[in-house]
């Protein structure tokens, strides 16, 4: 599976530029492992959505990283397995052809950071975007996109693999990474989620 062109990306950067606080995390781990799935629920958090290539797998692939089956399983357990889900630009678009589903996929037409509507709707009746939580290790896609969409945000710092990577991705990858710092040592900060 190819990821073709992020329209939604390329539109969205441009809102980043007036507010940059849209790509500030409220949480920074190294992976899913460091997460307190418990702590997040004792703070209201009900539905965690997760990026799938380098956040959960490695790029492209349809299998949890075995590493993180323990922690993949807790979250589960934590929150059931009906309330976390995975919110790919891969996986759940038009680009997975087959949309091959080992896990629960949210489909959508509109890639991150575009495409929020499906996810509320989704849980519409079940939470409020301020008790759900987005996870993924890109800024300019899972973190703005969950931050657009008033949801608690958690950045992955630690890809699982640059092998089969698009290249493209991973060299913005690392160019976020540089821009948080920068933006972090000038003290800017997430948005603040408010109870809509």
């Amino acid at each position: 599976m190819v990821q073709s062109l992020n329209v939604s990306g390329i539109v969205n950067a441009f809102r980043v530029l007036r507010n940059p606080s849209l790509i500030i995390p409220h949480l920074v781990v190294d992976d899913i492992r460091q997460i307190d799935y418990k702590k997040l629920k004792q703070q209201g958090v009900k539905v965690m959505a997760f990026d799938k290539d380098n956040c959960l797998t490695a790029p492209y692939e349809n299998r949890i990283s075995a590493d993180f089956e323990p922690a993949w399983k807790l979250c589960k357990d934590t929150f059931g397995h009906d309330r976390v889900i995975i919110v790919s630009n891969s996986a759940g678009t038009d680009d997975d052809k087959n949309h091959q589903q080992i896990m629960p996929v949210l489909r959508h037409a509109i890639k991150k950071p575009g495409g929020g509507g499906a996810l509320l709707e989704r849980f519409q009746h079940v939470a409020k975007p301020r008790e759900m939580a987005m996870v993924g290790d890109r800024l300019f896609t899972d973190i703005l996109f969950g931050n657009l969409n008033g949801t608690v945000t958690v950045l992955t710092r630690k890809i699982i693999s640059e092998k089969g990577d698009n290249a493209i991705a991973a060299r913005i990858r690392r160019f976020e990474h540089r821009l948080l710092d920068f933006l972090l040592k000038r003290k800017v900060d997430p948005p603040t989620i408010v109870d809509n």
